[in-house]
């Protein structure tokens, strides 16, 4: 078991790796799955010295609805961004928040500020040296306690459940 997890140190990331590259490059083919997989084995095992701490989900089945409920969230929101930026009428309120973080765990942190920034009109720009506020900026903010009540109740919570911070 040690000989497979030395050769094999975060397999949960070896495995995404995969199939992001098959997914990138479109193809099933014989030479993209064996460079993919050169590729899924090599990283890990060079950046493991890098890695805080073991990847552990507590919750899987959480984890895949939350990253349903992602993908949904980028879909509605690109439409949304792209109802603001071609009404001739609308005028965006832009604004930094700064957004009170309730956990401490490093991985989970990047995982709020990786889905921040994905959703379409949010982005976290940092987070501060203390670990306590990440500072994002809303393109169209009419509310800044609502966003902050939105972002906790539909990420920051399921993230914590899931990374169990």
């Amino acid at each position: 078991m040690k000989i497979v997890k030395r050769l094999l140190p975060h397999p949960i990331f070896s495995l995404v790796l995969l199939v992001v590259w098959l997914l990138l490059n479109n193809t099933l083919s014989a030479g993209h799955i064996l460079l993919g997989s050169v590729i899924a084995l090599v990283l890990p095992w060079v950046t493991a010295s890098f890695w805080a701490d073991q990847l552990h989900l507590h919750k899987p089945g959480l984890a895949l609805r939350f990253l349903l409920l992602v993908l949904w969230d980028i879909t509605v929101a690109n439409i949304q961004v792209a109802k603001l930026i071609l009404s001739p009428r609308r005028k965006l309120r832009p604004a930094f928040v700064r957004y009170p973080l309730d956990m401490d765990n490093d991985f989970a942190i990047t995982v709020l500020a990786a889905t921040i920034s994905l959703t379409p009109g949010t982005v976290s720009i940092d987070v501060s040296g203390d670990h306590r506020t990440l500072l994002v900026h809303g393109l169209d903010v009419d509310d800044e306690a609502a966003l902050i009540a939105e972002i906790k109740s539909r990420y920051e919570a399921p993230i914590k459940e899931i990374f169990g911070c």
